[in-house]
């Protein structure tokens, strides 16, 4: 017999002596069906599984096999003499299990190579299992032929390949006295306020083009599609080589985010060079370093991809402002040159557990001109977050931090909340410049986010929880300041501002909020299924350096249903409702508000 017949056949024999002469009270179907099951799956590493970790040389292993026992003697030999017994993963035999004829011819089988003596009662059972035997080692032999064909077929062994592609068509509704989504104008993200490509009212405003309130306009229907092929390498079975190959064709899509950011999906991917142009997504290493820490180094990964915790449970969302945990400035989605660091406390599975995690991300990473771009200088557009979790099997609690630069935005807000300051001839302060004089528009974020899910499917769903508050330091808009000497002692007296824009101004930021709540249950309806909604406000400001109380609150629903068709096909209808996306852009007494729907529908292979 072959080696790999061994391997293959002494699992198995689980049930092995004993059940040839007893009853099956002891053992469900479902366990009685697990051996079976491995050989019909045909599953390899399975096999190599059981018999590494089952594989017993003692009969003493066993808890259930006492000495008492009227087959004690006989088990004892075939373990220790021939040892070709396994058995269950929880250290029992399970002797009173009855046994099939295919069990016994495999239990038979196994044993063959390891007794060199053939007896007459052994020639007997040959005789009467021949022809088990004989569909026991067809089957072996035809495995063996099918592994030889996959080895010779693969393209790689050390890369596993995925896909996945998602379909979107819809419209969208605009309503109010605000916008016109045909001849809308924005000023570009971090182009001066000040230059001629601002309105001259309203800067980051869709022009006013609806002359009656309340009038709701529909756009275009469009047919959109999200590409992704993920090439996953491993060389050690602990280290993972990302690669991302994705296209799609929402450049010019209102799901892309036109005229409003907020409409933006999550799979919602606008190519660089144009639509149906393939780009590299993602490529990075990420690897252990010793038993705690992971690392993680490429030149083009994702901060909220290396987080020490998954902050929500909510995963079906729509609209990409709910995949940002209720904080879209300190989850940022920042996508550049990458290294980060993540300690992950050490525990029994499904115990909880508390972990750190810290990642720059400079999308400029790319560019040695340091007017422009390069690591760690005041034009890389760099992120750094930091993440604090703590984790079980049915709750989370993180709190984060994140430093970002100028040119790197709050992902989704208002369109007020979105820069609109030049950077191009600011330093930004990243490195702790002194230069206050030239230094401007950086921001420190904070988050936090709380979530729950029940430990099983039912009326009551998970319940997630995100708030997050931006500091936007604009230092070429502070109050300029002289040193005094008073009584002694020397403090900073303001003489006047260098610049304080008016209260249209985007830059006249001086702090921004956001919050989110989504639900989502699992199983609804049909087990599979998945139902889910989400509310909340996106990053809108909360304080102007003028004093000026802002007006810049706005809302964003989202309500959902996934059709899991197959487990490689889902149909996702969804709704969602913004109200005042333009934020204080939006005339007193003006409304504005967009109404979407859709049919996402995503294929895996």
């Amino acid at each position: 017999m072959k080696p790999f017949q061994q391997l293959l056949l002494a699992p198995v024999a689980l049930g092995l002596l004993s059940p040839l002469a007893a009853s099956a009270g002891e053992i469900s179907p479902s366990q009685r069906a697990e051996i079976s099951t491995y050989m019909d799956q045909q599953n390899i590493d399975s096999f190599k599984a059981w018999e590494a970790q089952n594989q017993v040389t003692s009969v003493n292993q066993f808890s259930d096999v006492k000495p008492t026992d009227w087959a004690f003697q006989a088990l004892s030999n075939l373990v220790e003499r021939y040892g070709c017994v396994a058995g269950y993963p929880d250290g029992t035999f399970k002797g009173r299990q009855a046994m099939t004829r295919y069990e016994a011819a495999a239990l038979l089988n196994a044993c063959l190579d390891r007794i060199t003596e053939v007896t007459d009662e052994l020639k007997r059972l040959m005789d009467e299992f021949e022809k088990e035997l004989a569909v026991l080692r067809g089957r072996v032999d035809g495995l063996e032929a099918k592994v030889g064909e996959l080895e010779a077929t693969q393209f790689s062994t050390t890369t596993k390949l995925q896909g996945d592609a998602v379909f979107v068509i819809g419209a969208n509704s605009f309503g109010g006295d605000q916008v016109n989504p045909n001849t809308a104008a924005f000023l570009p993200f971090g182009a001066n306020p000040n230059s001629a490509l601002a309105p001259s009212t309203n800067q980051n405003a869709p022009v006013n083009a609806f002359p009656n309130n309340n009038r709701r306009n529909w756009g275009g229907t469009v047919f959109n599609y999200d590409l992704r092929l993920n090439f996953l390498t491993s060389f050690t079975g602990k280290d993972l080589l990302y690669t991302r190959l994705r296209s799609g064709n929402f450049n010019n899509s209102p799901f892309g985010g036109q005229p409003y950011n907020l409409m933006a999906l999550d799979r919602a991917f606008s190519p660089t060079g144009g639509a149906d142009v393939v780009n590299i997504d993602r490529l990075y290493y990420r690897f252990p370093i010793g038993r705690d820490f992971t690392a993680l180094v490429g030149a083009r990964a994702r901060n909220t991809e290396f987080l020490a915790v998954t902050p929500w449970f909510y995963n079906g969302g729509i609209l990409d402002v709910f995949t940002l945990h209720g904080a879209p400035g300190t989850y940022n989605k920042a996508t550049g040159s990458t290294f980060g660091l993540m300690w992950k406390q050490n525990v029994k599975k499904g115990k909880p557990f508390f972990a750190i995690s810290t990642a720059y991300v400079a999308p400029r990473g790319d560019n040695g001109n340091p007017n422009q771009g390069g690591l760690l200088t005041e034009r890389s557009g760099g992120t750094w977050t930091t993440q604090a979790g703590i984790a079980g099997k049915q709750w989370r609690f993180a709190f984060a931090w994140s430093y970002v630069q100028c040119g790197t935005n709050f992902r989704r807000g208002t369109q007020f909340a979105q820069p609109g300051v030049d950077c191009t001839n600011i330093n930004n302060n990243f490195l702790g410049s002194e230069n206050f004089g030239n230094s401007a528009s950086y921001t420190n974020n904070f988050a936090t986010t709380l979530a729950w899910q029940p430990k099983k499917s039912g009326w009551i769903p998970s319940i997630n929880l995100g708030w997050g508050y931006n500091a936007l330091t604009q230092p070429q808009l502070n109050p300029l300041t002289q040193a005094v000497r008073i009584g002694g002692t020397t403090v900073n007296v303001p003489t006047g501002f260098d610049r304080v824009p008016t209260f249209s101004q985007s830059t006249n930021r001086a702090a921004s909020q956001s919050w989110s709540v989504g639900l989502q249950w699992s199983d609804a309806f049909m087990k599979g299924n998945a139902l889910g909604m989400a509310v909340g406000q996106p990053v809108f400001a909360t304080s102007l350096r003028n004093g000026e109380t802002p007006q810049d609150g706005n809302y964003a629903w989202e309500w959902w249903y996934r059709f899991q068709v197959t487990d490689n096909i889902s149909v996702t209808p969804a709704l969602f409702y913004l109200s005042r996306p333009n934020g204080q852009f939006t005339t007193v007494g003006q409304s504005s508000s967009v109404l979407g729907g859709l049919i996402q529908t995503q294929f895996k292979f």
